[in-house]
């Protein structure tokens, strides 16, 4: 082998390396992923979000673990493309957390307030859920989120 070869071979798993380093295309460089607009009308009117998407087993599996903190107007929307009857726990979450059970039609079932950091207790959806929307813990209350009201995402679009 030819040190030019050996070189090349050597820059090139550099570069690969490198390449490993760098965040995904679509997600921030703070490690998360690409965000989008969410509103939940309330009533006292919109409250908008902006919602990391985990839409696959293996970033639902993720979710929020390891975090130590979420913007007051950030969150994660979970998607599942068949209605669920979803549980959740809080295994290696470090913050607490609102977690709001999102139902078929796009109307919130029901909140789980402050769910405690690393519980591994379940906590269960009030009906089949087609989404789950995690926001920093107090939140729904401070902005007036109840069952009832409409989320408003792509993802909750009638076809």
């Amino acid at each position: 082998m030819t040190l030019a070869r050996a070189l090349s071979g050597l820059m090139l798993g550099f570069a690969i390396l490198l390449t490993a380093c760098v965040p995904e295309a679509g997600r921030s460089a703070g490690g998360g992923r690409h965000t989008e607009a969410l509103i939940i009308e309330t009533d006292a009117g919109p409250v908008r979000f902006q919602v990391e998407i985990a839409d696959d087993d293996v970033e639902r599996a993720q979710g929020l673990m390891f975090r130590e903190r979420l913007a007051d107007d950030a969150g994660m929307l979970f998607e599942f493309e068949k209605p669920v009857n979803a549980s959740f726990w809080m295994r290696n979450v470090a913050i607490s957390l609102d977690i709001i059970f999102i139902g078929v039609d796009g109307r919130i079932l029901n909140i789980e307030d402050h769910a405690a950091p690393y519980s591994e207790s379940s906590i269960l959806a009030a009906g089949l859920t087609r989404g789950v929307l995690e926001i920093g813990a107090g939140r729904a209350e401070a902005l007036g989120v109840r069952p009832g009201h409409l989320v408003r995402h792509p993802f909750f679009q009638p076809e």
